[in-house]
Protein backbone atom coordinates (compact mmCIF):
# COMPACT_ATOMS: atom_id res chain seq x y z
CA UNK A 1 0.00 0.00 0.00
CA UNK A 2 2.03 2.53 -1.65
CA UNK A 3 0.91 5.59 0.61
CA UNK A 4 2.65 9.15 0.68
CA UNK A 5 3.02 12.38 3.21
CA UNK A 6 4.65 15.47 2.17
CA UNK A 7 6.71 17.18 4.49
CA UNK A 8 6.15 21.04 3.48
CA UNK A 9 7.15 24.30 5.30
CA UNK A 10 9.14 27.61 4.72
CA UNK A 11 12.66 27.49 3.70
CA UNK A 12 15.30 27.33 7.10
CA UNK A 13 11.93 26.10 9.47
CA UNK A 14 13.93 22.63 9.74
CA UNK A 15 11.85 20.39 6.99
CA UNK A 16 14.93 18.97 5.85
CA UNK A 17 16.67 18.46 9.20
CA UNK A 18 14.02 16.23 9.94
CA UNK A 19 13.81 14.43 6.58
CA UNK A 20 17.40 13.42 7.20
CA UNK A 21 16.96 12.10 10.61
CA UNK A 22 13.96 9.97 9.08
CA UNK A 23 16.47 8.82 7.10
CA UNK A 24 18.51 7.38 9.71
CA UNK A 25 15.38 5.63 11.26
CA UNK A 26 16.93 2.31 10.61
CA UNK A 27 19.41 3.26 13.61
CA UNK A 28 16.63 3.95 15.55
CA UNK A 29 14.54 0.34 15.11
CA UNK A 30 17.35 -1.91 15.00
CA UNK A 31 17.88 -4.19 12.01
CA UNK A 32 14.36 -2.19 10.25
CA UNK A 33 15.20 -0.86 6.63
CA UNK A 34 15.09 2.06 5.07
CA UNK A 35 15.90 3.00 1.48
CA UNK A 36 15.51 5.76 -0.90
CA UNK A 37 13.54 5.78 -3.75
CA UNK A 38 14.78 8.90 -5.15
CA UNK A 39 16.87 12.34 -3.38
CA UNK A 40 13.80 13.39 -1.70
CA UNK A 41 11.61 10.34 -0.95
CA UNK A 42 12.00 8.12 1.55
CA UNK A 43 10.22 4.71 2.41
CA UNK A 44 10.45 5.00 6.32
CA UNK A 45 9.64 2.01 8.46
CA UNK A 46 6.76 1.96 11.30
CA UNK A 47 8.21 1.61 14.47
CA UNK A 48 6.05 -1.53 16.17
CA UNK A 49 7.30 -2.94 19.28
CA UNK A 50 4.33 -5.48 19.15
CA UNK A 51 7.13 -7.52 16.47
CA UNK A 52 9.63 -7.81 18.95
CA UNK A 53 7.46 -8.92 21.75
CA UNK A 54 6.51 -11.47 19.56
CA UNK A 55 9.89 -12.35 17.87
CA UNK A 56 11.33 -13.09 21.49
CA UNK A 57 8.26 -15.86 21.56
CA UNK A 58 8.43 -17.33 17.97
CA UNK A 59 11.98 -16.85 17.26
CA UNK A 60 11.26 -16.10 13.12
CA UNK A 61 13.96 -16.13 10.56
CA UNK A 62 12.55 -12.34 10.05
CA UNK A 63 10.99 -9.33 11.13
CA UNK A 64 9.44 -7.25 8.77
CA UNK A 65 7.72 -4.11 9.43
CA UNK A 66 5.48 -2.08 7.53
CA UNK A 67 6.28 1.07 6.04
CA UNK A 68 4.92 4.53 5.01
CA UNK A 69 6.93 6.97 2.26
CA UNK A 70 8.11 10.54 3.13
CA UNK A 71 8.58 13.35 0.55
CA UNK A 72 10.69 16.38 1.34
CA UNK A 73 9.17 18.55 -0.23
CA UNK A 74 11.54 21.70 -1.19
CA UNK A 75 10.79 25.01 0.73
CA UNK A 76 7.70 26.99 -0.17
CA UNK A 77 8.18 30.86 -0.65
CA UNK A 78 5.45 33.95 -0.79
CA UNK A 79 4.02 33.31 -4.52
CA UNK A 80 4.24 30.11 -5.01
CA UNK A 81 0.87 29.42 -6.42
CA UNK A 82 2.15 31.90 -9.00
CA UNK A 83 5.18 30.00 -9.96
CA UNK A 84 7.39 31.79 -7.70
CA UNK A 85 10.76 29.70 -6.65
CA UNK A 86 9.52 26.57 -8.40
CA UNK A 87 6.19 26.79 -6.66
CA UNK A 88 4.23 24.46 -9.41
CA UNK A 89 6.72 22.11 -9.28
CA UNK A 90 6.18 21.86 -5.45
CA UNK A 91 2.32 22.11 -6.05
CA UNK A 92 2.84 19.32 -7.77
CA UNK A 93 4.48 16.91 -5.70
CA UNK A 94 1.98 18.25 -2.73
CA UNK A 95 -1.00 17.12 -4.97
CA UNK A 96 0.48 13.80 -5.13
CA UNK A 97 1.21 12.78 -1.08
CA UNK A 98 -2.11 11.40 0.66
CA UNK A 99 -1.61 13.98 3.64
CA UNK A 100 0.99 16.67 4.52
CA UNK A 101 3.37 17.35 7.95
CA UNK A 102 3.57 20.81 7.99
CA UNK A 103 6.70 21.62 9.87
CA UNK A 104 6.90 25.30 11.74
CA UNK A 105 9.91 26.99 13.15
CA UNK A 106 8.92 27.16 16.92
CA UNK A 107 12.57 28.21 18.02
CA UNK A 108 14.86 31.33 18.20
CA UNK A 109 18.41 31.01 17.10
CA UNK A 110 19.79 34.40 15.90
CA UNK A 111 22.63 32.15 13.59
CA UNK A 112 19.65 30.54 11.29
CA UNK A 113 17.93 33.48 9.23
CA UNK A 114 14.27 33.41 9.07
CA UNK A 115 12.98 34.07 5.46
CA UNK A 116 10.82 36.56 6.50
CA UNK A 117 13.18 38.27 9.23
CA UNK A 118 11.77 36.91 12.31
CA UNK A 119 10.07 34.08 14.35
CA UNK A 120 6.31 33.67 13.43
CA UNK A 121 5.43 30.27 12.80
CA UNK A 122 1.29 31.13 12.80
CA UNK A 123 2.29 33.78 9.75
CA UNK A 124 4.24 31.32 8.56
CA UNK A 125 1.41 28.79 8.11
CA UNK A 126 -0.67 31.58 7.06
CA UNK A 127 1.79 32.08 3.86
CA UNK A 128 1.53 28.07 3.60
CA UNK A 129 -2.02 27.90 3.57
CA UNK A 130 -2.44 31.02 1.28
CA UNK A 131 -0.16 29.28 -1.37
CA UNK A 132 -2.10 26.44 -1.39
CA UNK A 133 -5.55 27.77 -1.13
CA UNK A 134 -5.14 30.06 -4.32
CA UNK A 135 -4.37 26.92 -5.94
CA UNK A 136 -7.37 24.81 -4.86
CA UNK A 137 -9.86 27.86 -5.63
CA UNK A 138 -7.89 27.59 -9.24
CA UNK A 139 -9.47 24.39 -9.09
CA UNK A 140 -12.76 24.59 -7.48
CA UNK A 141 -13.31 27.52 -10.07
CA UNK A 142 -12.34 25.44 -12.91
CA UNK A 143 -14.85 22.56 -12.12
CA UNK A 144 -17.38 24.88 -11.74
CA UNK A 145 -17.24 25.98 -14.75
CA UNK A 146 -17.48 22.88 -16.02
CA UNK A 147 -20.76 21.99 -14.12
CA UNK A 148 -22.39 25.02 -13.28
CA UNK A 149 -24.79 25.07 -16.49
CA UNK A 150 -25.47 21.38 -16.24
CA UNK A 151 -26.60 21.94 -12.37
CA UNK A 152 -28.88 24.45 -13.00
CA UNK A 153 -30.27 24.39 -15.92
CA UNK A 154 -30.07 20.49 -16.89
CA UNK A 155 -31.72 18.92 -14.75
CA UNK A 156 -28.49 16.74 -13.88
CA UNK A 157 -28.88 15.55 -10.71
CA UNK A 158 -24.88 14.57 -10.17
CA UNK A 159 -23.91 17.28 -11.59
CA UNK A 160 -26.22 18.98 -9.38
CA UNK A 161 -24.36 17.78 -6.29
CA UNK A 162 -20.87 18.14 -7.52
CA UNK A 163 -21.92 21.91 -7.91
CA UNK A 164 -23.00 22.02 -4.45
CA UNK A 165 -19.76 20.65 -2.76
CA UNK A 166 -17.59 23.21 -5.26
CA UNK A 167 -19.72 25.96 -3.87
CA UNK A 168 -19.49 25.33 -0.04
CA UNK A 169 -15.74 24.97 -0.86
CA UNK A 170 -15.33 28.36 -3.05
CA UNK A 171 -17.12 30.01 -0.32
CA UNK A 172 -14.67 28.54 2.63
CA UNK A 173 -11.24 29.51 0.72
CA UNK A 174 -12.76 32.85 -0.26
CA UNK A 175 -12.47 33.52 3.51
CA UNK A 176 -9.19 31.85 3.69
CA UNK A 177 -10.40 28.77 5.54
CA UNK A 178 -8.94 25.53 4.28
CA UNK A 179 -11.01 22.83 2.54
CA UNK A 180 -10.92 20.77 5.37
CA UNK A 181 -12.81 22.48 7.62
CA UNK A 182 -15.61 22.21 5.68
CA UNK A 183 -17.98 19.30 7.08
CA UNK A 184 -19.65 16.92 4.62
CA UNK A 185 -22.61 14.71 6.38
CA UNK A 186 -23.49 12.60 2.95
CA UNK A 187 -21.14 9.85 1.80
CA UNK A 188 -21.86 10.94 -2.19
CA UNK A 189 -20.64 14.56 -0.61
CA UNK A 190 -17.60 13.33 0.52
CA UNK A 191 -16.47 10.78 -2.04
CA UNK A 192 -17.38 13.95 -4.48
CA UNK A 193 -14.99 16.33 -1.91
CA UNK A 194 -12.31 13.34 -1.65
CA UNK A 195 -12.42 13.00 -5.68
CA UNK A 196 -11.40 16.82 -6.26
CA UNK A 197 -8.05 16.24 -5.01
CA UNK A 198 -7.33 19.53 -3.01
CA UNK A 199 -4.40 20.32 -1.25
CA UNK A 200 -5.84 22.35 1.47
CA UNK A 201 -8.43 19.37 2.01
CA UNK A 202 -5.71 16.42 2.93
CA UNK A 203 -5.22 15.83 5.92
CA UNK A 204 -2.46 17.87 8.13
CA UNK A 205 0.08 16.47 11.01
CA UNK A 206 1.75 20.38 12.35
CA UNK A 207 5.28 19.40 13.70
CA UNK A 208 6.33 22.32 15.56
CA UNK A 209 10.42 22.46 15.78
CA UNK A 210 11.68 23.65 18.84
CA UNK A 211 14.94 24.47 20.89
CA UNK A 212 16.40 21.61 23.16
CA UNK A 213 14.39 23.16 26.07
CA UNK A 214 11.33 23.01 24.69
CA UNK A 215 11.35 19.50 23.29
CA UNK A 216 9.42 18.11 26.58
CA UNK A 217 6.86 21.11 27.39
CA UNK A 218 6.98 23.06 24.32
CA UNK A 219 6.83 26.89 24.47
CA UNK A 220 4.71 29.93 23.79
CA UNK A 221 5.27 29.70 20.10
CA UNK A 222 3.34 26.24 20.14
CA UNK A 223 0.59 27.43 22.09
CA UNK A 224 -0.10 30.01 19.40
CA UNK A 225 -0.37 27.25 16.93
CA UNK A 226 -2.59 25.07 19.13
CA UNK A 227 -4.67 28.26 19.41
CA UNK A 228 -4.65 28.48 15.74
CA UNK A 229 -5.19 25.42 14.53
CA UNK A 230 -7.67 24.05 17.34
CA UNK A 231 -10.47 24.16 14.15
CA UNK A 232 -9.03 22.70 11.93
CA UNK A 233 -8.74 19.13 14.07
CA UNK A 234 -5.52 18.28 13.26
CA UNK A 235 -2.98 16.49 15.61
CA UNK A 236 0.15 18.65 16.41
CA UNK A 237 3.43 17.22 17.75
CA UNK A 238 6.02 18.87 19.55
CA UNK A 239 9.85 18.02 17.85
CA UNK A 240 13.50 19.31 18.58
CA UNK A 241 14.76 18.56 15.07
CA UNK A 242 18.44 19.41 16.02
CA UNK A 243 18.34 16.86 18.95
CA UNK A 244 16.81 14.04 16.72
CA UNK A 245 19.71 14.48 14.36
CA UNK A 246 22.23 13.99 17.44
CA UNK A 247 20.14 10.60 18.15
CA UNK A 248 20.65 9.25 14.96
CA UNK A 249 24.11 9.95 15.13
CA UNK A 250 24.21 7.27 18.16
CA UNK A 251 25.81 4.37 17.69
CA UNK A 252 23.56 2.00 20.15
CA UNK A 253 19.92 1.73 20.83
CA UNK A 254 20.91 1.91 24.41
CA UNK A 255 23.28 5.13 23.87
CA UNK A 256 19.71 6.55 22.10
CA UNK A 257 17.71 5.41 25.33
CA UNK A 258 19.58 7.24 27.87
CA UNK A 259 19.84 10.62 25.79
CA UNK A 260 16.25 9.98 26.08
CA UNK A 261 16.00 9.70 28.90
CA UNK A 262 18.60 12.24 29.98
CA UNK A 263 16.45 14.85 28.27
CA UNK A 264 13.29 13.60 29.77
CA UNK A 265 11.56 11.82 26.30
CA UNK A 266 10.40 8.24 26.95
CA UNK A 267 10.53 8.12 22.67
CA UNK A 268 12.12 9.76 19.96
CA UNK A 269 10.62 12.97 18.10
CA UNK A 270 11.11 10.97 14.69
CA UNK A 271 9.28 7.72 16.12
CA UNK A 272 6.53 9.58 17.24
CA UNK A 273 6.62 11.70 14.23
CA UNK A 274 6.73 8.22 11.75
CA UNK A 275 3.47 7.00 13.80
CA UNK A 276 1.77 9.73 13.88
CA UNK A 277 1.95 10.18 9.94
CA UNK A 278 0.76 6.48 9.62
CA UNK A 279 -2.43 7.20 12.02
CA UNK A 280 -2.52 10.66 9.75
CA UNK A 281 -3.21 8.53 6.88
CA UNK A 282 -6.16 6.53 8.82
CA UNK A 283 -3.67 3.14 8.52
CA UNK A 284 -3.81 0.41 10.80
CA UNK A 285 -1.61 -2.58 11.24
CA UNK A 286 -2.79 -6.50 11.25
CA UNK A 287 0.20 -8.69 12.48
CA UNK A 288 0.89 -12.24 11.25
CA UNK A 289 3.35 -14.51 13.10
CA UNK A 290 5.17 -17.83 12.35
CA UNK A 291 8.30 -19.00 12.59
CA UNK A 292 9.36 -17.95 9.32
CA UNK A 293 8.51 -14.39 10.12
CA UNK A 294 6.57 -12.03 11.91
CA UNK A 295 5.46 -9.29 9.78
CA UNK A 296 2.94 -6.18 10.26
CA UNK A 297 0.70 -5.64 7.28
CA UNK A 298 -1.06 -2.21 6.36
CA UNK A 299 -4.88 -1.98 6.19
CA UNK A 300 -7.22 1.06 6.05
CA UNK A 301 -8.77 1.42 9.30
CA UNK A 302 -12.15 -0.20 9.36
CA UNK A 303 -11.55 -2.74 6.67
CA UNK A 304 -13.26 -6.18 6.96
CA UNK A 305 -11.52 -9.64 7.14
CA UNK A 306 -11.48 -10.20 3.04
CA UNK A 307 -9.83 -7.07 2.83
CA UNK A 308 -7.03 -7.16 4.47
CA UNK A 309 -6.69 -11.10 3.17
CA UNK A 310 -6.66 -8.89 -0.28
CA UNK A 311 -3.23 -7.13 1.37
CA UNK A 312 -1.16 -10.08 1.64
CA UNK A 313 -2.40 -11.71 -1.92
CA UNK A 314 -5.73 -10.64 -4.06
CA UNK A 315 -6.20 -14.75 -4.14
CA UNK A 316 -6.74 -14.37 -0.26
CA UNK A 317 -9.81 -12.13 -0.87
CA UNK A 318 -11.19 -13.89 -4.11
CA UNK A 319 -11.11 -17.59 -2.17
CA UNK A 320 -11.69 -16.20 1.36
CA UNK A 321 -13.67 -18.71 4.20
CA UNK A 322 -12.66 -17.73 7.31
CA UNK A 323 -10.00 -15.20 9.81
CA UNK A 324 -8.70 -17.19 12.82
CA UNK A 325 -8.28 -14.31 14.86
CA UNK A 326 -6.14 -13.99 18.34
CA UNK A 327 -5.54 -10.48 19.95
CA UNK A 328 -2.03 -9.43 20.86
CA UNK A 329 -2.17 -9.79 24.31
CA UNK A 330 -3.50 -13.02 24.73
CA UNK A 331 -0.74 -14.43 22.24
CA UNK A 332 1.80 -12.43 24.68
CA UNK A 333 -0.26 -13.69 27.72
CA UNK A 334 -0.62 -17.24 27.35
CA UNK A 335 3.08 -17.41 24.88
CA UNK A 336 2.23 -19.61 22.28
CA UNK A 337 -0.23 -19.81 19.38
CA UNK A 338 -0.97 -23.61 21.03
CA UNK A 339 -1.58 -22.20 24.35
CA UNK A 340 -4.18 -19.22 23.31
CA UNK A 341 -6.10 -22.01 21.18
CA UNK A 342 -5.54 -24.51 23.77
CA UNK A 343 -7.68 -21.49 25.91
CA UNK A 344 -10.13 -21.30 23.61
CA UNK A 345 -9.25 -17.56 22.79
CA UNK A 346 -8.58 -17.69 19.26
CA UNK A 347 -12.05 -16.66 17.46
CA UNK A 348 -13.03 -17.97 14.09
CA UNK A 349 -14.48 -15.01 12.11
CA UNK A 350 -16.09 -14.41 9.16
CA UNK A 351 -16.58 -11.93 5.90
CA UNK A 352 -18.39 -9.08 8.27
CA UNK A 353 -15.47 -8.97 10.77
CA UNK A 354 -13.78 -5.65 10.53
CA UNK A 355 -10.04 -6.13 11.53
CA UNK A 356 -8.53 -3.97 14.97
CA UNK A 357 -5.28 -3.29 15.24
CA UNK A 358 -2.70 -5.51 16.29
CA UNK A 359 -5.10 -8.32 15.30
CA UNK A 360 -3.02 -11.48 14.63
CA UNK A 361 -4.11 -13.45 11.32
CA UNK A 362 -4.33 -16.52 9.71
CA UNK A 363 -6.72 -16.21 6.58
CA UNK A 364 -8.12 -19.53 5.30
CA UNK A 365 -8.65 -19.36 1.50
CA UNK A 366 -9.32 -21.63 -1.87
CA UNK A 367 -8.88 -20.73 -5.04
Amino acid sequence: MALKCGIVGLPNVGKSTLFNCLSNAKAQAANFPFCTIEPNVGVITVPDERLNKLAEIIHPERIVPTTVEIVDIAGLVKGASKGEGLGNKFLANIRETDAIIHVLRCFDDPNVVHVDGSVDPVRDKEIIDTELQIKDLETVDARISKVQKQAQTGGDKQAKQIYEVLVKFKEALEQGKNARTVEFDAKDDQRIAHELFLLTNKPVLYVCNVDEASAVTGNAYVEKVRETVKSEQAEILVVAAKIEGEIAELETYEEREMFLGEIGLSESGVSRLIKAAYRLLDLETFLTAGVQEVRAWTYRKGSKAPQCAGVIHTDFEKGFIRAEVIKFDDYIGYGSEAAVKEAGKMNVEGKDYVVQDGDIMHFRFNV
